[in-house]
């Protein structure tokens, strides 16, 4: 199967260097309006630098487009239009009512679904499995500051979406109570699931890069961490004394074992695989809208 990125950015390169490593992928083509930036990249990685849009749409079956979130809604209309099969990087558009209007146009006969990466960490899944009525939820993804970024300013939409994306299709479902504020750069959001409450923050002003979900639920304490792909389980004490007038307990630990994955690399061959099977992508179009409603309350809370 031949593939094209569209978008030669940071993300752009991870999907070229991706598709340029697995063995489903036949060619690899690679546009940006930037022609110096689609050289190197295609220099890069062995790819093939197409000289424009239509171009490629004409040579691959499967299109990542991997443009800033102000030019997704025109893109993927182009590629809609040859039918191709596309990975939008998240978020789906810059706004909701955008993204209602592509849906609008999604032909039944292409697989399209939206990187929302987290979404194939392995710990997600692992998590997902462990938890019941969880009494407690914190999410944080706190980053140090960046000249990166994906074409949005908004913290909410950049950083926080990837948590909320978790909440709402991985870990709960349904529509929370929100109480959020923040600024640009800072937010805190709590929500509520019937008895479950959620707390989750996000920063671009941290001096340290955070990526943890901290769950405490009645017969135990699970503690993850996105970038490590460690998962901690922490059992309720079986043991209590007291030691030179300190209270002690001893915590029976464990340690979950994480089968340790690319996430990247799992979205894109999920995909491929999608393709192949005529099955939906994990994380679709709807979804994706959804998460992106979801921004936009926390952001006019924020606002207020």
């Amino acid at each position: 199967m031949d593939v094209g990125v569209i978008g030669t950015g940071q993300m752009g390169k991870n999907h070229v260097r991706v598709y340029s490593e697995l063995k489903e992928v036949g060619d690899v083509y690679v546009y940006d309006l930037q022609k110096d930036a689609t050289n190197q990249v295609s220099k890069d990685y062995g790819a093939f630098a197409a000289s424009n849009i239509r171009e490629l749409i004409h040579e691959v079956d499967a299109v990542s487009v991997c443009v800033p979130t102000p030019y997704h809604f025109n893109t993927v209309w182009e590629l809609l239009k040859e039918d191709n099969h596309i990975l939008i990087e998240k978020p789906l558009c810059q706004r909701a009512e955008e993204a209602k209007k592509l849906i609008e146009l999604i032909s039944r006969d292409i697989i399209i679904g939206v990187g929302h990466i987290e979404r194939f960490n392995p710990i997600v899944s692992e998590i997902k499995n462990m938890i019941k009525d969880p009494l407690f939820v914190e999410l944080k993804r706190h980053n140090p500051a960046s000249n990166r970024l994906s074409g949005t300013s908004n913290i909410v939409e950049d950083l926080m979406i990837h948590d909320i994306d978790i909440i709402l299709h991985s870990l709960f479902s349904g529509t929370p109570l929100i109480h959020a504020m923040g600024t640009e750069d800072v937010a805190s959001v709590q929500m509520r699931y019937n008895q479950s409450i959620i707390q989750v923050s996000a920063s671009r002003k941290s001096s340290k890069k955070i990526r943890m979900i901290h769950i405490e639920q009645e017969d135990m304490t699970i503690e993850g961490d996105f970038m490590t792909q460690e998962v901690y389980v922490y059992r309720k004490p079986g043991k209590y004394n007291v030691e030179n007038e300190r209270y002690v307990q001893e915590n029976i630990v464990e340690k979950v074992q994480v089968a340790k994955k690319e996430p990247l690399r799992e979205e894109l061959q999920t995909f491929l695989s999608c393709i192949k099977t005529s099955t939906p992508f994990p994380v679709t179009p709807i979804q994706a809208l959804e998460n992106i409603e979801m921004c936009e309350i926390i952001t006019n809370q924020m606002k207020q």
